[in-house]
């Protein structure tokens, strides 16, 4: 059971992490489109093009990572953490300052898209409430405040990582369940078909595999604990 735990643990933290999958659906909605060139036909050659190169980018890296460390890692949060007690702080300062900047430069970029979502809502409360367009001051302002919550919310609850394979689970249905119902929803294909079915299926195996996930992770934690900290990261 323990080990069945940790392989739905792990994947609930891979699906956290490639939670980037949530945002196709919203990056579609700002594309134009109309009768004769639907947003789809756009997106669907994005979609060939930029997952080879994530692919292409990503597996490399974890192969050759895996090479180099293998399962000598320790279990710990923080990807610098770790890295720096695997050389027992002798890294160079050169080592640290590149995996710092790195990190710099990953959270500033991946930040403006994981957060489009709720810049997106916040503007159109804005717009509903004033009646009128957010100027690029209220954008900006918007997304400022919205960075000082995250970075309070983060100081504050700072074990939040500890979390992520529950979270993931729970984010799951957003990739696999919510597209397939919603596609049956809006095309309305023969009932009992095969696309009517692959799709009903495609969503139910995305909710048990999500209730999977949830269930791992809290079994994980009732068994291992939670150290839960305020305002100590």
């Amino acid at each position: 059971m323990e080990k069945i735990s940790a392989v739905l643990n792990a994947v609930g933290i891979v699906a956290l992490s490639f939670r980037g999958h949530n945002l196709v659906l919203e990056i579609q909605g700002t594309l134009p489109s109309n009768s004769k060139n639907p947003s789809r036909k756009v997106m669907w050659r994005a979609v060939l093009i930029s997952y080879p190169l994530i692919a292409v980018c990503l597996f490399p890296l974890a192969i050759v990572g895996f090479w180099a460390y293998g399962d000598k890692m320790f279990n710990k949060v923080g990807n610098i953490s770790i890295v720096l007690e695997f050389y027992n702080q002798k890294a160079s300062k050169v080592m640290k300052g590149i995996m710092y900047m790195l990190v710099i430069v990953k959270c500033f970029s991946s930040f403006q898209i994981y957060a489009m979502p709720v810049f997106d809502n916040l503007e159109l409360r804005y717009i509903n409430i004033k009646n009128s367009r957010c100027s690029r001051w209220v954008r900006f302002s918007l997304r400022v405040l919205f960075g000082v919550l995250t970075f309070f919310v983060a100081i504050t609850f700072p074990f939040l990582p500890s979390l992520a394979a529950l979270i993931g689970g729970m984010a799951l249905p957003l990739t696999f369940v919510y597209p397939c119902f919603m596609w049956i929803s809006i095309k309305k294909p023969r009932r009992n078909g095969s696309m009517w079915g692959l799709n009903l299926g495609l969503g139910c195996l995305g909710l048990l595999l999500s209730s999977s996930l949830v269930m791992a992770a809290i079994w994980n934690l009732a068994t291992k604990g939670l150290k839960a900290n305020f305002f100590k990261p």
